[in-house]
């Protein structure tokens, strides 16, 4: 990844993903893509199932849902979001996760995998499907930062999260996602820090946020005690050096922290990473 100096002026544009979770024989794993090193989002870094709403994801008839928009509206918890964006943006995450994943969460269980199947509107239709959006539990909202540090662009993504259905089987695209894996969170903290593999900030502190849960009924219970978060990061040049800021650090406007973990990331090696060292991402 390279750093990114440029602040742009378009808005940042509305996105979902999904974190996928199953137990697994020695605790709680995540489902991972590798995006495609030609792509302009974080080329080559290893990020979960999402991408950008698509004016198709809030036109899907209420039939195809099993919760009605209103239900969707209330449940995603953001009162100044149009009532058809917030549907639509449960819409979004379920489409981008059959089209990156291969996994179609419907309210029949189905097997059918994303590289055998046609469009994902198109299977709605044709087999008259209703997707199980109530699956989907919104977790954070990450809104890009305005000095956007690993890309041009800006996103302001609703990350949800989701049990693995046990009769289906993720695996990326081969299009946009050219590898993927199962990882335990802190074990995919650890290749990040080995240079193993690529990671994003909003995925680096998402999976320090999971890596202090075993298994996936845990992480669903937290998030029936809370509403999800709004994080805005900001980005800084301190001393030459970039630094990402959360709320609860002391750069940061919003003085009450949001999520566990460290509250920046540094700019080092051309990559961000925890201030004080990896263990930081997992100790209280």
């Amino acid at each position: 990844m390279e750093l990114n100096s440029e602040i742009p002026t378009h808005p940042p544009r509305d996105a979902a993903t999904v974190v996928l979770l199953r137990d697994g024989a020695k605790g709680l794993e995540v489902f991972l893509v590798k995006r495609h090193s030609a792509s302009q989002v974080l080329g080559g870094a290893y990020v979960f199932p999402g991408g950008k709403l698509d004016p198709g994801d809030s036109a899907v008839h209420p039939r195809h849902l099993n919760l009605t928009p209103r239900a969707l509206h209330r449940k995603l918890g953001e009162p100044e979001t149009p009532l058809e964006k917030a549907a639509g943006l449960f819409v979004a995450a379920l489409r981008e996760t059959y089209e990156e994943a291969g996994v179609l969460l419907t309210e029949t269980p189905v097997a059918a995998q994303a590289d055998a199947a046609p469009d994902f509107h198109s299977v709605l239709s044709a087999q008259g499907l209703r997707l199980n959006v109530a699956a989907l539990q919104p977790w954070v909202r990450w809104i890009t930062p305005r000095m956007p540090s690993v890309s041009s662009k800006r996103f302001d993504a609703r990350f949800f999260i989701a049990a693995m259905p046990s009769h289906q089987t993720a695996v990326h695209d081969n299009v946009e996602a050219t590898a993927s894996a199962w990882l335990g969170p802190r074990e995919a903290l650890e290749q990040y820090w080995n240079h193993t593999i690529e990671m994003a900030p909003p995925q680096i502190m998402s999976l320090a946020h999971l890596a202090r849960h075993g298994s996936v009924a845990s992480v669903l219970a937290e998030l029936a005690t809370r509403a999800p978060a709004t994080i805005l990061p900001e980005s800084h040049d301190q001393d030459g050096q970039r630094v990402i800021c959360y709320p609860g650090d002391p750069r940061h406007s919003v003085s009450t922290r949001a999520l566990p973990g460290p509250t920046r990331l540094v700019w080092r090696k051309q990559r961000f990473e925890p201030e004080a060292g990896l263990a930081t991402l997992w100790s209280d």
